[in-house]
């Protein structure tokens, strides 16, 4: 693909366009992209006007020209910033989106399938799920990247079939020049299946100015289980709007770990979770610690459309320095979902004199059947307990990491990876050590 660069991003994405329509695929693929271009088009970038991104301005990144679709020398790419101590997996690399296999460590496993999303048409899954999801959502960001996508990977874990070990999958963001990418991710976990999937994205060093949009579909079938962790610990040069679109079946169980950690200047993750049939189970947890001028926007929709469903969701806030934590959770309980159980929390301590939380818990219950709660607790960092802890020997570093550590641990014991567990404990403890 050629690199397109023009005066501004707006006149880029449409040459862009004009210049994929010419490339073949598809009858069907092609005419998602001309539906979802139209639809971007006519819509626009979101403003702080629209109350979805009200405290998350767009303007100052989509101001500005990028490079689109560049080619990339992957003979010196380093992974290591990824590497989890103790973590045995295979390993998917993803370079600015694009699949990289020799970088790539995946052992052959019959009833896993992975695949550079541009290889996957012919796959059933693929022809059945691909923009079936995520573009009825609503986000003019899915459907600019529906219409622009160029990389990302496909993910089928056939029936029955228990994946070994974690799949690693490791975004790498590199380049001289200032870039624009968009991934298209899809996963499909069929009936009683399990797999573990763990995507750690990083910057490599030297990188120039980076936004990524990003678009995860992910398909749990009957009685199949996921375990889904997001670790973000990219540098201040990358931006990221990712989009998580999961639908469930009946009986399924998807968990969702959601980490930022100090680095990326910006971050706006939405999560929408579909329980379409009775009796699935979902966890969504969040950990964000945040520090210098940084922004993480978490944006949670967990939608129960059926009877006998489960849902549990549980954020935690850290900001630190002059840092943003936004978190807008909704969970909708639809009028056929009788016999409903939901919770939401969302807990955040503040670190610092000018560090900002915006929060909005939500629920939208239309059934009459059901057991619901939400909750929000707002706090800054409590001096008694650290002049507590320093009057008995420890320093003060760590007795700041110690009750950093303990607001957390709701949700880091949660964690179903001890592995994953102990190093995202590490890392909070070096985002502490920073200020």
């Amino acid at each position: 693909m050629s690199t397109i660069v023009a005066d501004s991003l707006y006149q880029q994405l449409v040459s862009c366009f004009q210049e994929l329509e010419t490339v073949q695929e598809p009858a069907n693929l092609a005419k998602f992209r001309r539906e979802a271009f139209d639809r971007f088009l006519e819509e626009g970038f979101p403003t702080v006007k629209n109350e979805e991104w009200k405290y998350t301005n767009l303007h100052p990144l989509v101001n500005h020209t990028y490079v689109l679709n560049a080619d990339v020398d992957v003979n010196n790419i380093d992974t290591s910033k990824a590497d989890i101590p103790g973590l045995d997996a295979h390993r998917v690399v993803l370079v600015n989106g694009q699949y990289v296999l020799a970088f790539s460590s995946l052992e052959d496993e019959i009833g896993l399938v992975v695949k550079p999303i541009e290889e996957a048409h012919t796959e059933a899954n693929f022809q059945k799920h691909y923009a079936q999801h995520a573009d009825r959502s609503g986000n003019v960001l899915v459907e600019l990247n529906t219409a622009l996508q160029t990389s990302g990977v496909y993910i089928g874990v056939a029936k029955n079939k228990v994946v070994s070990k974690p799949i690693h999958i490791v975004h790498v963001a590199v380049g001289d020049k200032d870039f624009f990418a968009q991934t298209r991710n899809l996963i499909v976990v069929e009936p009683h299946a399990e797999a573990e999937i763990i995507e750690s994205f990083i910057t490599l060093d030297d990188t120039a100015k980076n936004l990524n949009n990003k678009v995860t579909e992910i398909v749990v079938q009957e009685n199949a289980k996921l375990q889904h962790y997001y670790l973000q610990i990219s540098e201040s040069v990358s931006h990221y709007i990712h989009h998580t679109e999961v639908y469930q079946e009946q009986h399924s169980l998807y968990n969702n770990y959601n980490v930022n950690l100090p680095g990326a200047t910006f971050i706006r993750n939405n999560i929408n979770v579909r329980l379409d049939a009775e009796n699935v189970e979902s966890h969504l947890y969040g950990i964000n610690l945040t520090a210098g001028k940084q922004l993480v926007d978490n944006h949670t929709v967990v939608d129960h459309m059926k009877p006998h469903c489960e849902s549990y969701e549980w954020y935690k806030n850290i900001p630190q320095d002059e840092s943003t934590a936004v978190f807008n959770g909704k969970i909708f309980v639809r009028e056929d979902a009788q016999k409903t159980n939901a919770f939401q929390q969302n807990n955040n301590m503040l670190i610092g004199d000018k560090s900002t939380v915006y929060t909005k818990p939500q629920l939208e219950i239309f059934a009459d059947d059901v057991k619901c709660s939400h909750g929000c607790t707002m706090g800054q960092f409590d001096d008694e307990a650290l002049f507590y802890l320093r009057a008995r020997g420890i320093g003060e570093e760590s007795a700041r990491v110690l009750l950093v550590h303990a607001f957390a641990f709701d949700v880091t014991s949660r964690f179903s990876n001890e592995e994953v567990r102990l190093y995202v404990e590490s890392l909070v403890a070096e985002g502490l050590e920073r200020k």
